[in-house]
């Protein structure tokens, strides 16, 4: 009989960025550049999406985000700065 852990590895979400990864995009329409905090999936109606830890704060709508969560398709990996 199959674990739980081998069903979850054959059946789940398994993620497209490892931890501290660094990448770049746009949220809101702002750019930034930050590290990868987590790539997981909470609903399957919502789908996948990353928790981005800032190098920089970002002010939107007068207040300042040091984390923000994104879409995947938002952001691409940081090979040059």
């Amino acid at each position: 009989m199959p674990s739980v852990a081998d069903y979850f590895l054959k059946n789940r979400y398994q993620g497209k960025y490892d931890f501290g990864t660094r990448v770049f995009g746009h949220w809101h329409k702002i750019p930034f550049i930050g590290t990868v905090g987590s790539d997981s999936i909470v609903s399957d109606l919502e789908g996948p999406r990353l928790t981005i830890t800032l190098d920089l704060p970002i002010k939107y709508e007068d207040k300042v985000h040091h984390v923000i969560i994104v879409k995947h398709k938002d952001v691409k990996k940081l090979t040059e700065f």
